[in-house]
This record gives structure tokens, sequence and C-alpha cells, in this order.
């Protein structure tokens, strides 16, 4: 049996959001006023410490969608000291729920501050400011009435900039119309918009994949062109969907309707990841000959030949007709 684990009607996959933790209570400045106490000594309070803010991972989460309308979380202010020693009471602290995935990076430096890969992590993100020191704090044997007390000190503000990048073992790539949409709607349940023209996925796709009685999770990213890694066409938005996955599926189109070479099409796609980040060239990779109900038999052993040669596995499918697909699959459980 196999199910869709992604479903989201807009896929948001990078935010930016201020942050600011709670500032701390200022300290108090009090004497004590009893009756019979003629020289009563100095009562100021301490002020409560700000609230923290936390990222929280949640398995409910899926997109950051909602970041898109709030921009701005501040965790409270602590109280401030009160007379008769009365400390104020410390800011309550913030949690912000976010997807399993996602990289937290400090906008202002660029520093990566947090990879979180596994469900309820919680990770401080901004620190409240102390409370302010009341002058009860402050009394000595030779100053046993101080008229001084601390402001609290400032919460952390930072401008955060989020990118969720997808959990998925199996990466899908290659040129759009490649065929990557309609192979995932028939080896999971997962169900993308398929129309016989490029472009066609505008959002990457999750599903998980049964084979026996395991499973795996593969990701359809919308498709690259030349270009992908510094802008051109969609792919940019999506590359860094490949990172974490284990295995990549590159799809070649071996029908008479294509016009490209298969290797020039191999190469362009290969140059594509490498030029994003190198180590995704290093990943296991499976070369799958696409749509081979339609296919051009000079192109598919031109293919198989050059395959042989480089000590590349390939699998031959066909998405329409189901040819290959066990296959496929058994050959990607294989290599996880």
């Amino acid at each position: 049996m196999s199910l869709c684990v992604w479903s989201s009607t807009m896929f948001i996959d990078e935010a930016k959001i201020t942050v600011k933790a709670g500032g701390g209570g200022h300290g108090s400045i009090a004497f004590r006023r009893e009756k019979f106490v003629p020289r009563g000594g100095p009562s100021g309070g301490d002020g409560g410490s700000g609230g923290n803010i936390y990222l929280v991972t949640d398995i409910h989460e899926n997109t950051l969608l909602k970041f898109r309308y709030a921009h701005t979380f501040r965790a409270e202010r602590g109280r401030h000291g009160e007379g008769s020693n009365r400390h104020g009471r410390k800011g309550d602290d913030l949690e912000i729920k976010i997807p399993v995935g996602t990289v937290v990076y400090d906008d202002a430096t660029d520093e990566m501050l947090h990879d979180f890969t596994k469900p309820n992590e919680r990770v401080l993100i901004a620190q409240g400011g102390r409370g302010g020191h009341g002058n009860a704090h402050f009394a000595s044997s030779v100053n046993r009435a101080p008229h001084k007390a601390e402001d609290g000190a400032p919460g952390e503000e930072k401008t955060l900039r989020l990118e969720l990048k997808l959990l998925a073992d199996v990466g899908l790539v290659g040129y759009p119309n490649v065929g990557k949409s309609t192979l995932i709607s028939r080896i999971s349940a997962a169900r993308p918009k398929i129309a016989d023209y490029p472009f066609t996925t505008l959002e990457p796709q999750l599903g998980v994949v049964a084979v026996d009685d395991q499973t795996f999770v593969v990701a359809d990213i919308p498709g690259l062109i030349e270009g992908a890694h510094a802008g051109h066409g969609l792919g940019i938005q999506f590359l860094r969907h490949i990172e974490r996955t284990r295995v990549l599926l590159q799809m070649i189109d071996v029908s008479d309707a294509n016009e490209r070479d298969v290797i020039d099409e191999y190469h362009a796609i290969a140059t594509e990841l490498a030029e994003y980040n190198p180590d995704l060239a290093k990943k296991p990779r499976i070369i799958v000959a696409t749509k081979m109900d339609a296919a051009d038999s000079q192109k598919v052993k031109k293919l198989e030949r050059w395959c042989k040669k480089n000590k590349l596995e390939l699998v031959k499918i066909s998405s329409v007709t189901g040819e290959g697909l066990d296959e496929l699959k058994r050959a990607v459980m294989m290599r996880l």
C-alpha cells in the first residue's frame, strides 16, 4: 500500500522573520517604612528576566506559508521589581513552530544557526534580557541606603532567514516534461498536476513508495534547465531540496518526440547539480530512461552503451504502461 505524505495548496520554502526576545524588568528603588523601625533599609526588588524565543519542529507543519503573513514575533518582557523585596515575574517564553527540514540563518551575518532535521527539536534562538537589580541588592556596610537600581537588559533581536529543505530519500531530477510527475503518481499516492507542457510542476511533491514491507520517500523536484544553478528557469528555487536526498534518479526522455541528444541531456543536468553543490555530483545515481512506450530505439541503444561504458545503472520504464516500475522500485531500495 502506498500513501502520500505531502499535501499543500501552496508550497512556501523560504521566509524571513524578525524575533524579539523580551527585555528584562527594571529593578526597584524602595525603602521599608515600618512604624517601629525608624531606619528601615532598602527593599527594592529585582526585575524579572525577559522571555526567550524558541524554534520548535512540529510534524504537523509542512510549509513556511504562515510566515508570509506574520513577520515579527515578540516574547513577553519581564515585570519590574517592587518594594518589600518583591521581584518581578519572568516574561513568558515564546515557541514558534516550524516544519522538520528547516534551516535557520542569521540574515545579518548569513551564519547558519541550526539545521532542524528531527521532530520536536527545541532550540533557543533569542535570549531574553536579564532583569535589573533593585536597590536592596546594592546595600552594604558602607552604603546602607543605596538610591540606585539597574534597568533591565534588552532581549536579543534577530532577523532570521528560514529555508525549508524536503526530507526525502530519493530525488527525481531531469528536464521539464521528462515524466517525473507521472512517475511519482504511479509509484505513490501523490497526485501532482500533470500536463503535456514544460514546467507543469511548480512546487516539490513528496510521496511514500512501498516495496514489500519497506518504504522510502521520493521527491519530485520541478524541472531543471541549463543555468538553473545561476537562477535561470525555476530550478534554483528547488535545488536545495535535493541536498538531503540519498539517491538521485536522473530521468532522460528517450521518446522520438524528444529532440535533445540523450547523452547531452545527462551532462546538462549533471552539470547543474555539480555547479549548485559539488556534493550532489557524488550522490548515488540511477539513470532512468523514460517514455519507453514511445521510445526511439537508437536513443535507447546509445544510452545503454554509454551507461555500460561509464558503469552507471540504467532502468528503462514507461509510467503509462507500467513497464519497469517494479524493477525501478527494487533498484532504489537496493541502493538505499
